[in-house]
């Protein structure tokens, strides 16, 4: 139940900044990704367990935390506060992401803070330890989700396409239409058989091909 709050939390989030394609494919390697191995101690209880473990939480919802958001999961307002602690966090961070076990996503904005990633969910690390930071449910709920906002993001693209596709066919036979109207004028006895059909698909085309651009 628990995890299921979390996720509908990732989607209001989704809804309010939408994910770039870099950042769905980041999601995607990590959540099919094996273990990955670290020079680093990940052992329940140490800081960089907890921030790992923390990250994934969020990474789990689909979203990519900055530091303050990490502080305010793990520990609480006070600490998130707390320039000094932030900084050691930092430094902690910044070690993680050497040894392969944190990614550091590149700003969008100068005044944003730093946000981070796993590249995995599963670890080997230094003591041959083999760490789970998200359960195969937890991973197989995410894909899932992360598979609906895919859906949802490439629908609009889709029925572009059929609206663009629908708009080149209704041209074509407006251009047809005409050029077999001009082609009767040009003959010395013009065929009512020819022009009116030709004439009537032209102007009915011409209707649909302006409500389809009026839409686009």
């Amino acid at each position: 139940m628990l995890f299921q709050l979390k996720l509908l939390t990732g989607v209001n989030s989704l809804s309010q900044r939408l994910l770039a394609s870099s950042e769905i494919q980041l999601l995607q390697e990590a959540l099919s990704s094996d273990y990955i191995i670290c020079n680093i101690r990940l052992r329940k209880g140490e800081y960089q367990y907890g921030l790992a473990k923390t990250i994934a939480s969020f990474q789990l919802e689909l979203y990519f935390p900055d530091i303050k958001d990490i502080a305010k999961r793990l520990y609480d307002e006070e600490k998130t506060n707390d320039v000094k602690f932030i900084r050691k966090i930092q430094t902690i961070l910044k070690k993680m992401e050497r040894s392969n076990v944190v990614k550091i996503l590149p700003k969008k904005n100068p005044w944003e803070l730093q946000r981070y990633a796993l590249p995995s969910f599963k670890f080997q690390d230094v003591n041959k330890n083999r760490v789970f930071l998200a359960t195969d449910q937890q991973i197989s709920q995410t894909q899932n989700l992360l598979h609906s906002v895919i859906d949802e993001r490439e629908k609009p693209t889709a029925g572009l396409k059929k609206i663009k596709t629908k708009i080149l066919i209704l041209l074509l036979i407006v251009v047809a239409s005409y050029a077999v109207i001009l082609w009767d004028l040009m003959q010395s006895i013009i065929s009512a058989v020819i022009f009116i059909p030709a004439f009537s698909v032209a102007a009915a085309c011409s209707l649909m091909l302006g409500k389809l651009l009026s839409q686009k």
